[in-house]
């Protein structure tokens, strides 16, 4: 049970500080405004894609780390990051887009499952 919680543990904090850093990084370098009510929809696009390429190596890690079950722990990612998606629309939604919030909820079940098999298709290629 305890390696189950730590994988899925290290699977959300590795998105979280992989977001927050490079989110900082764009900030420092006059990409990313600080100011989220008024940025352009390609960098709302690109910070899109590198949060879902966030997601997706975070449930990679999840499912490697599982001891059993690696989908079923992707899953729970998923599902912990639904749950924070959701929440995020509803505190939040006004920092951006309304679709940028909404497409992070949309796709965070897809998201579980490809961390998920990109983990349980390398380990049957071995």
């Amino acid at each position: 049970m305890l390696k189950s919680i730590i994988a899925i543990f290290v699977g959300l904090i590795s998105n979280v500080i992989l977001s927050i850093l490079f989110d900082t990084i764009l900030k420092v370098l006059n990409i990313l405004p600080y100011d989220h009510m008024f940025v352009a929809t390609p960098i709302v696009l690109f910070v899109l894609g590198y949060r879902i390429i966030f997601s997706i190596l975070g449930c990679y890690l999840t499912a490697r780390l599982a001891p059993q079950n690696p989908m079923k722990h992707a899953y729970i990612l998923g599902g912990i990051g639904l749950v924070l998606g959701i929440t995020g629309v509803i505190l939040a939604g006004h920092l951006g887009p309304w679709w940028y919030s909404w497409s992070l909820v949309i796709l965070t079940p897809l998201i579980a499952y490809i961390g998920g098999k990109l983990y349980v298709s390398t380990e049957k290629s071995k």
